[in-house]
């Protein structure tokens, strides 16, 4: 999750570039990878963090660059000639969003440029400007500052956008986001939930979205979050979802939901659990988003079951799409990995999402996260372990997933959304 996620002062933005069938002929090793569980009397929502854009970072500035680049953005390269051109056709949009892997904005330039040859499709993860908004500051003002550069060029470069909103602390679903923590105040508030939705109202007008989320993660906070968290998430969607059927009644709507943690992964029951909740709380949705990380979940790509995706829709036509996800490429701790292990997943994520008709594949990590200019992480963060999503690494050096990208974006898309 990274390159427009709002910029938080703290925090790396959820949507930002640095974010997630055939062979390609990628070598095959053995893994024996643990699960991860939560140790005794922690919480287990979201504790680790299911995109990079989660990350405790000081680096403001970092999201500046990406605002400077979008606005003095030049022609992109060339498509990388090695990637094979399969024949068939996919049903899926592909695509990054836009944060660099550190605040430089040469780099910068040279990630979106990389990756604009490859997408069909961007992503922004927004987080609402809390503190701005709460000051008396108006998120029109906040969008202008912060995003509506971005936006813009996306749409220029003829790609389809997708904005999540996100109004919890992703880095853990238990809590509220930092900012509101920091001021003392919640979501469950009248007040809050109005300056969300003159937020969401001010991301329709100005960014423009083609698919618009109006939560993240929703079963996640449902499982961790004080039932006044998750009621209020209901409610003020729910509200806002009203507000955007006056104005734009054609823009599909949807919240995001954990997939891991609906089949019961992150659990130690490991028994599929579903999200048929969600779709009753969140009724007014047209399309349900998917986030995914299943390296904390299987020791192989190849162990994703088939309907991982599919199953959620229980027999529903809604159509769904991947707002987040992806598999690290280097081993750390418990967790062990490779970019032999990456470029099968995805393959296999391929196949998932075409099982499921999925619209979109929307992978926010295109390039990892250089974690030397980081600030210090404290004692047993998680970060490291979302460093290597990237399919490129932080000096932009392709890996092998890259290939195979490039191989099924090569694929003729069939024409729809």
């Amino acid at each position: 999750m990274l390159l427009c996620k709002r910029p938080r002062r703290t925090r790396l933005p959820s949507d930002s570039t640095v974010s997630l069938v055939v062979d390609a002929g990628v070598s095959v090793v053995d893994l024996t990878r643990e699960r991860v569980e939560p140790a005794r009397g922690q919480t287990r929502p979201y504790s680790r963090a299911p995109r990079i854009g989660r990350a405790m970072l000081t680096h403001r500035h970092l999201h500046q660059v990406v605002l400077v680049v979008a606005a003095a953005m030049i022609s992109c390269s060339p498509k990388d000639a090695s990637s094979p051109s399969p024949a068939g056709s996919r049903g899926y949009r592909m695509g990054f969003s836009g944060f660099p892997p550190r605040p430089d904005q040469n780099q910068a330039v040279r990630a979106i440029q990389m990756w604009g040859t490859r997408a069909d499709a961007a992503i922004m993860h927004l987080s609402p400007p809390w503190k701005a908004m709460l000051s008396g500051i108006s998120p029109q003002a906040a969008l202008q500052a912060d995003g509506v550069t971005l936006a813009e060029y996306y749409r220029n470069k003829g790609l389809k956008l997708f904005v999540t909103i996100d109004v919890t602390d992703g880095l853990n679903r238990a809590a509220e986001a930092p900012e509101l923590v920091e001021l003392k105040r919640s979501v469950a508030e009248p007040a809050v939930q109005l300056a969300y939705r003159q937020y969401v109202a001010a991301v329709v007008s100005l960014l423009r979205p083609d698919y618009l989320g109006l939560a993240a993660e929703t079963n996640l906070i449902r499982l961790a979050a004080p039932r006044s968290v998750y009621d209020a998430v209901v409610s003020m969607t729910r509200a806002a979802a009203i507000d955007v059927r006056t104005t734009s009644a054609g823009l599909p709507l949807y919240v995001s939901v954990q997939a891991d943690a609906a089949w019961g992964r992150l659990a130690s029951s490991s028994a599929y659990v579903g999200v048929e909740q969600d779709f009753t709380d969140f009724s007014w949705i047209t399309a349900l988003g998917i986030s995914s990380y299943p390296y904390f979940a299987y020791q192989e790509p190849d162990d994703i079951p088939l309907d991982y995706y599919s199953r959620l829709l229980n027999g529903r036509t809604m159509p769904c799409m991947v707002v987040e996800g992806g598999w690290t490429s280097a081993s750390l701790g418990s967790t062990t990995s490779s970019p032999q292990v990456q470029a099968r997943y995805v393959r296999r994520q391929a196949q998932v999402l075409a099982n499921a008709g999925a619209i979109a594949w929307l992978q926010l990590s295109f390039t990892d996260l250089d974690l030397t200019t980081f600030p210090p992480q404290p004692a047993g963060s998680i970060l490291p372990l979302f460093a290597h999503l990237g399919f490129v690494d932080a000096d932009l050096t392709p890996k092998l997933a890259l290939t195979v990208w490039d191989s099924l974006f090569a694929i003729r898309r069939t024409s729809g959304r």
